[in-house]
């Protein structure tokens, strides 16, 4: 989750996405435990058992955690756990995914997190399940399959809406349009800074500006849009942003992140019976990635 990198926010939002109620072959809640917090309050820790995995879980970050347990991260850390033999215990924290490692990993009411970036220095990870990166989105419909940010159209097109923190977010500094756009971006959160508070820019609403035509480009980490992507009833193209995009300085800006779990620094146990359980898992967690429509790159 880097902020420049990935974003230590997953970049996804803390806002009510789009959600799809139900996605045909993905486990409900009711088929895995889980531990609900109210809102503003730690859940209480389900006691550690050494035949379950107890997984933090955001409330509030559709479309990669979900309480219907329809979320991407969610169905991949439930093959996870099915690998390991274990039965996959949600705990879920009515906050945003940036807060899953400090008040739930380290107060140690869960004991994994899954969807971190494999260089997360908080945590001991996994190895990486799988690569992806940020995406341009643009209509089908339109002569605008951009493929890089050395692009010059993206210079004059109309709106673009990228993620704040975000490498789409320096990108469009560095190429001179961020004022243009900034009033833009920046209603679409109700004029929040995101200064001093978690403020982030609804996935699906970045899916919704370009399909709505509202904004001509969108970019957005690929897991947090593809699902919405596949979803539009306007067809739509993402495009992976090539990794070896650089600034105007010179300066390499990483757009592809390889995705582990994390375990508390402690536990190399845990972290060795995940990477094992991840190997196992490996056609599962492919069969759900290409469900959501994720594209994916050889992990490093």
């Amino acid at each position: 989750m880097p902020l420049i990198g990935r974003s230590i926010l997953r970049a996804a939002t803390c806002a009510a996405a789009l959600a799809l109620a139900t996605v045909p072959g993905i486990a409900q809640e009711s088929e895995a435990q889980a531990i609900q917090s109210d809102q503003g309050k730690a859940p209480a820790a389900p006691p550690a058992d050494p035949a379950s995995l107890r997984i933090c879980a955001s409330a509030k970050q559709p479309p990669l955690s979900m309480r219907d347990g329809s979320g991407l991260e969610n169905r991949i850390a439930t093959a996870v756990a099915d690998a390991m033999g274990k039965k996959p215990v949600f705990v879920w924290l009515d906050k945003p995914a940036i807060y899953l490692v400090r008040d739930g990993l380290e107060k140690k009411i869960c004991d994994v997190v899954v969807g971190l970036d494999s260089d997360d220095p908080r945590v001991l990870t996994t190895k990486p399940y799988y690569r992806s990166g940020y995406v341009f989105i643009t209509r089908a419909d339109k002569d605008l399959d951009v493929k890089s940010w050395s692009d010059p159209r993206l210079k004059s097109v109309d709106h673009m809406v990228v993620p704040f923190g975000s490498p789409g977010e320096a990108m469009l500094k560095d190429i001179g349009r961020y004022e243009e756009d900034m009033a833009y971006l920046y209603s679409l959160v109700n004029f929040r800074s995101p200064r001093n508070q978690y403020t982030q820019i609804d996935p699906a609403r970045i899916v919704s500006e370009v399909a709505n035509d509202k904004a001509d480009v969108g970019v957005a980490f690929a897991p947090d849009v593809a699902r919405y992507v596949q979803a539009s009833t306007v067809p739509l193209r993402i495009t992976l942003v090539p990794n070896d995009t650089v600034s105007s300085d010179g300066r390499p800006m990483p757009q592809m992140f390889d995705q582990a779990m994390g375990v508390r620094k402690d536990d190399p146990a845990l972290k060795g019976a995940l990477d094992a359980a991840i190997t196992k898992a490996k056609p599962e967690i492919a069969a759900i990635l290409k469900q959501d429509g994720v594209p994916v790159a050889a992990t490093n």
